[in-house]
This record gives structure tokens, C-alpha cells and sequence, in this order.
């Protein structure tokens, strides 16, 4: 599995060496975008509108817009001494909770955890303690220059951090338009929905359940690709070599080049042909 993250808890005056590899797997059917006429992939490209040009990645800057076209800039190497100063390698337990406490609203992001170098004991340790006193730790993490909050619990014996949202981050439910203040329904409709649910309930198995969506489309290119029912892109036409050009037409000059006329000698008058005239 992918290490994407190494670095360190911090649980009391304890020290923890981990790796973090994603949990979540993206399995949505990806297409790409390409020009109808001749199935091309687009290019996305980075342009200013107002240079007309295109850029290089080094040409561009951070900007936070303060007021309508107003923006401060901020340099890289000012964030960088930001996050180390946040520890961006380092995972701090701040608090301990019950899991139930949190709703499902903010969670973010799974990541497992595993033991790096000779964290394993530790890690062990950890583990158990959570296991046994039914608590989740609350934690900072820097992750991609980002400062995020996560609980770490066990899960199928594996220590997992699942990133939270800030409540700063989560929208009020309370400006929601249009929901009702009172239930307008009477007790036979209630009983009859409570009936209903009571009827559709079910032990929780993840397993029963797919994206039936994802299976008909992969279906369907599957059903295309076995019919054949494919497009090429059209290749581009490689730019010609000026060089080689320019010797070509240059060679094809001298080729043709009619040779140059040479003068005509004169010829040398005797004495007699002088004295004759």
C-alpha cells in the first residue's frame, strides 16, 4: 500500500513513528475530455487573458483577493516557515473522546496508520488503550500545507485517522431555506412511516451494497470496446525542422544556380595586323 505521508504521534511523552496511506479508493469512471472532430484529448493550459501568453508553473504566484481585483501575494517559502513551525511531520493527541460524540458531518477523510521503524510497540500500545477505554483521540496533522483536525480510533485492529472538519467549515443546518418549523402530518401517517422503517431495518453490511450506476457505464464501454465501437486520436503532424528546410531549399538554389559567365579574353593585335589597318 502507498505511503503517502510519514511522521509522528505525539500521545503524552510518548512517540509514535507512522506512515499514513489513503483508506478511500476513487472508483469513479473517469473520461476524458476530447475535440469531437477528431477525438484529440483538450489540453488544459494555463494562460493569463490579459498577456494573452501562455505560463510556466515558476511564472505564478499565490494571491488572496482582499477586494475586487485587490490581492496580497504570498510567497512559498513564507508558508513553508509557517508549517514547520506548525510541525508539519508531527500527529498531536490533544484530547480523548467518546467517537459517538462526534456526527457524521464532519468527517472528512480516512487515512490507515501503520508503524514506522520501531514504532511497532508503541503502536500496539496505543491501540490497546483505545480498544479497552472505548475512546477516539483528537489530533492536529499538517497535510498538504493544511492544518487539519482528526480522530484516531481502531478500526479492524489498525489504528485509522479520519480528518474532521473545523465546525467553522460546517454550514449552518439552521440556514437551510423552506424547512418546515412544525411536522404537519397526523399519528396514522407517523405509525404507518415508523411501520415502514421498522419493516426496512437491517443489520449494517457494506458488502450488499454497490454502485450500480458505475457497473452499467463500465458495462456499456465494455459493450462498445467489444464492438468494436472505437475512436482514434488523430496524431499530430510533426513540425518541420527549419534547419533541414532551409538547407534543403538552399541546396536546391545552388543546384540550379545557372554557372556564372566567364569574360571574354582579349585577343593580342601582331605588329602587322597593326600596321595593316
Amino acid at each position: 500500500m502507498h505511503t503517502m505521508w510519514k511522521g509522528s504521534i505525539s500521545f503524552g511523552l510518548v512517540n509514535i513513528p507512522i506512515k499514513l496511506h489513503a483508506a478511500i479508493e476513487d472508483k469513479d469512471v473517469k473520461f476524458r475530455s476530447l475535440h469531437q472532430k477528431c477525438h484529440t484529448p483538450i489540453k488544459y493550459e494555463k494562460v493569463c487573458p490579459a498577456c494573452e501568453q501562455e505560463l510556466d508553473m515558476k511564472e505564478i504566484v499565490k494571491g488572496y483577493e482582499v477586494s475586487k481585483g485587490k490581492y496580497v501575494i504570498v510567497e512559498e517559502g513564507e508558508l513553508q516557515e509557517l508549517s514547520n513551525a506548525s510541525g508539519e511531520k508531527a500527529v498531536e493527541m490533544i484530547d480523548f473522546i467518546k467517537l459517538n460524540e462526534i456526527d457524521p458531518i464532519y468527517f472528512n477523510r480516512s487515512y490507515y496508520m501503520s508503524p514506522d521503524g520501531g514504532g511497532v510497540k508503541a503502536y500496539g500500545l496505543l491501540r490497546k488503550a483505545l480498544t479497552l477505554s472505548e475512546k477516539a483521540g483528537i489530533a492536529k496533522i499538517m497535510i498538504r500545507s493544511k492544518e487539519q483536525l482528526a480522530v484516531i480510533r481502531v478500526y479492524n485492529d489498525t489504528l485509522v485517522m479520519e480528518t474532521i472538519h473545523y465546525p467553522d467549515e460546517v454550514r449552518k443546518a439552521s440556514d437551510v431555506p423552506n424547512v418546515p418549523v412544525e411536522d404537519q402530518v397526523s399519528k396514522k401517517e407517523i405509525d404507518t412511516a415508523i411501520m415502514l422503517i421498522d419493516q426496512l431495518t437491517t443489520t449494517f453490511q457494506p458488502d450488499q451494497y454497490e454502485d450500480e450506476y458505475r457497473n452499467k457505464v463500465l458495462q456499456l464501454i465494455e459493450a462498445k470496446r467489444n464492438g468494436k465501437d472505437l475512436v482514434t486520436a488523430k496524431e499530430k503532424e510533426p513540425a518541420a525542422q527549419m534547419t533541414d528546410l532551409m538547407a534543403a531549399l538552399q541546396a536546391s538554389i545552388d543546384r540550379t544556380k545557372p554557372a556564372a559567365k566567364q569574360p571574354a579574353k582579349r585577343k593580342r593585335t601582331t605588329k602587322k595586323e597593326a600596321q595593316s589597318k
